[in-house]
C-alpha cells in the first residue's frame, strides 16, 4: 500500500464518481481504477460498489474512510515539525479550534504565548467539535477550544472564558427602539443561527437561550461561520445571535449589537484536553489560558439586567 493508493481512495470516496475523482487528481481514469483495484486486493475487501450509473462505498469502504484522512494529517504534522525545528522552534503545540471563539480573548492569549514562550510553535486547526474530540483521543491535537463542555469520558473540559450573548441587527431595524430586547420580540423575526454540524457547541448554547421563550424560532438560515451570519444581518436578511466580541470584530457595515432583556445569557468557551498528566509545555499553556480570564483570575459573573418594557426608548 502506498500513499498514492490512499489519495486515490479519498478522492473517489468523496466524489463518488471516478471521472470527477480522476479530474481532481489530474490523472487518467484508467490508472485511478487500477490503483483502487490494487488497494482492494491489498486489503482483501471491496471498497466500492460500482455500476454504470453510480458509485457507492461499501461498509468496509466507509470504515476505511474514517481512518485514512488521519494518515495525511499525521504526515503533514511531521512535515510541520521538521520545518518548525529548521526555523528555530524547540517544541510545538497542536491546538484545535471549534465553534468560533472569543476573538479578543484569543488574540490576547496568542500574543501572551508568543511573548512568554517564543520558542514553542503553536499550530492552529479549525475543525468541527466531533472531529476535535476524535483528534484529541487520536493524538492529532494536544489541546482544543470549543463552546461545549460535553466531551465525553477521558477528556477534561474546563470553562475558561465567558462573554455576553448579543443580538446582531441591521442598522435602522425597528427593534433598535429597545435598549435591551425582549426575547419574544426577537423571535418574531427570521434568525440566522449556527449550523449544529459545523459549530455544534455554539448552536447548543444559543438554542438553550432560545428555549426560555414559548415561541419557536423562525430560522432563515443555518450558517457555518459568524462571518456569514454577520453578512446576512448586514444585508437585512435575518437577525443573528453571537458573542459580543464576535459581533464587535465583524467587518460587515451596518451591524448593531443589542443585549437581551432579563438575565443575560452567556457564551462559554471551554478548554479541552486529555485527562492525563500534561507535558510541561501543555501545562504552561493551560495555566496561561486561565491568566487571560477575568481580572481576578476567577470565573466571570453573569450580570443581572432589568427586564423588558422599561428599556424601550421613548
Amino acid at each position: 500500500m502506498e500513499l498514492r493508493h490512499l489519495r486515490c481512495f479519498v478522492a473517489v470516496a468523496e466524489e463518488l464518481h471516478f471521472a470527477r475523482a480522476a479530474e481532481r487528481l489530474h490523472m487518467e481514469q484508467s490508472p485511478l481504477s487500477r490503483a483502487i483495484k490494487e488497494l482492494e486486493e491489498d486489503l482483501g475487501v471491496q471498497l466500492f460498489l460500482r455500476t454504470t450509473r453510480s458509485t457507492r462505498l461499501t461498509h468496509a469502504g466507509r470504515l476505511f474512510l474514517e481512518h485514512v484522512p488521519r494518515v495525511f494529517v499525521v504526515l503533514q504534522q511531521a512535515r510541520d515539525s521538521v520545518r518548525a525545528a529548521t526555523n528555530g522552534f524547540n517544541g510545538q503545540l497542536r491546538v484545535a479550534l471549534s465553534d468560533g471563539i472569543t476573538p479578543s480573548r484569543f488574540s490576547g492569549f496568542l500574543a501572551l504565548c508568543r511573548q512568554e514562550e517564543p520558542e514553542t510553535e503553536i499550530r492552529l486547526f479549525e475543525t468541527p467539535l466531533a472531529q476535535q474530540i476524535r483528534g484529541l483521543r487520536d493524538d492529532l491535537y494536544d489541546v482544543g477550544f470549543a463552546q461545549s463542555g460535553e466531551a465525553g469520558d477521558g477528556i477534561i473540559a474546563e470553562a475558561v472564558w465567558d462573554e455576553p450573548m448579543m443580538v446582531a441587527l441591521p442598522a435602522r431595524h425597528p427593534l433598535l427602539a429597545y435598549k435591551r430586547l425582549p426575547l419574544e420580540e426577537v423571535l418574531r423575526h427570521p434568525l440566522a443561527l449556527g449550523d449544529p454540524q459545523v459549530c455544534e457547541g455554539h448552536a447548543r448554547q444559543v438554542e438553550r437561550a432560545l428555549r426560555r421563550a414559548d415561541r419557536e424560532p423562525l430560522i432563515a438560515e443555518r450558517v457555518s461561520s459568524i462571518d456569514l451570519m454577520m453578512a446576512l444581518v448586514s444585508a437585512g436578511f435575518a437577525l443573528g445571535l453571537a458573542g459580543a466580541s464576535q459581533i464587535a470584530s465583524s467587518r460587515e457595515p451596518g451591524v448593531v449589537a443589542r443585549p437581551l432583556a432579563g438575565r443575560t445569557p452567556m457564551l462559554t468557551t471551554y478548554l479541552l484536553h486529555l485527562d492525563k498528566e500534561p507535558t510541561d509545555a501543555l501545562a504552561r499553556f493551560i495555566e496561561r489560558v486561565s491568566s487571560v480570564g477575568s481580572p481576578d483570575g476567577g470565573k466571570s459573573e453573569i450580570p443581572h439586567q432589568p427586564s423588558g418594557s422599561e428599556e424601550v426608548e421613548q
